[in-house]
Parts: structure tokens; C-alpha cells; sequence
């Protein structure tokens, strides 16, 4: 198991190949279908994202309420091949990489290839697993989205595999 502290740069995203099991500690950001629609529309309009995207990972998830003592409900990954359209836009943008479940489009593939990044899998079902590993939460983006606005996670040992590596290799 490697351990991984975000943010990482493009020599250390490198070195990753699919199928590396990784424990991540550090920031990642979530971001579900509506809250990547208002991402891409801002980018296309020329303004600034509500973060920096430079090195970023985005958890394709929406946190559950946290419990009283807790940091975060359930935050299990949604499927990631809704965000095929938005991925890479993102990705040009400077994202570091993406969080999710499942399989994603040739397009997105490339995108990782082309700009270098790395895409995660979680595993769908361990939700209450990813909340535990979350240590601090914080809405920064689209409030009224609700549990799919764009949160700011501190987390700990994070729990994933790396599906696509920016080399073009797979676990599908």
C-alpha cells in the first residue's frame, strides 16, 4: 500500500501505475454532477473556479451529515462515468486527478494521459469506511446543492486503487 499526501505533483503522479493500492492523506474536494455542470459553465465563461485546480483531486461524492462528534456521515462514490462530459475540461484546467467508481469514457482517458493526471477507484458500498477517514468537512462551493455542492475534505488514510495511470494503463 503506497501513501499518498495530497497535494502531489506530476513527478510523484508518475510513479503511480494501475492497480497500485494507495492510502491517501491530505485535501480532496467533492463534487457531484450539478456542482461539475456549474464548474465547466465558469470555465467556459472565462471566470475562476471556486478553488484553485491546480493539483486538485476531486471525489466524485456527496457527504452525508456528519453525526454529533463526527467530521462527516457516509461518503461513499458515486459512478463516475456521469462526469465523462465535465472530466476533461477539468483536467486542462489542471486538476490533479479524480476519486470515483467505475469505468470512465476514452475521452477522459485520454485527458489523463494528456495532461498527466491519475484517477482513482473508491469502493462503491464502503461509505461509512471513506466518512471515518474524513476528518474535517467544509462546504466551499454551491450551497444550495446541498450534499452535491463542492466540499473541502481533510482525510486520512483514504482508501483507493489506481485504475487509470497517466500512462494509459487500466485495471478494467
Amino acid at each position: 500500500m503506497i501513501k499518498i499526501t495530497l497535494p502531489i505533483g506530476k513527478e510523484s503522479i508518475k510513479k503511480l501505475k494501475a492497480g497500485d493500492g494507495a492510502l491517501i492523506s491530505g485535501v480532496i474536494l467533492t463534487a457531484r454532477d450539478c456542482a461539475h455542470k456549474r464548474l465547466c459553465e465558469t470555465l467556459a465563461n472565462g471566470g475562476k473556479l471556486p478553488f484553485d485546480p491546480k493539483g486538485a483531486f476531486i471525489y466524485y461524492a456527496g457527504p452525508c451529515p456528519a453525526k454529533p462528534g463526527k467530521a462527516s456521515g457516509s461518503c461513499g462514490p458515486t459512478t463516475s462515468a456521469r462526469m465523462d462530459v465535465y472530466a476533461p475540461a477539468l483536467l486542462k484546467a489542471g486538476l490533479g486527478g479524480m476519486i470515483g467508481k467505475g469505468e470512465m469514457s476514452d475521452e477522459v482517458r485520454k485527458a489523463i494521459i494528456d495532461n498527466g493526471a491519475v484517477y482513482f477507484a473508491a469502493i462503491g458500498g464502503a461509505g461509512a469506511l471513506y466518512g471515518n477517514a474524513i476528518k474535517k468537512s467544509e462546504c466551499i462551493a454551491y450551497p444550495d446543492l446541498l450534499s452535491e455542492a463542492v466540499y473541502r475534505l481533510e482525510v486520512e488514510n483514504f482508501p483507493v486503487v489506481v485504475a487509470y495511470d497517466c500512462e494509459g494503463g487500466s485495471i478494467y
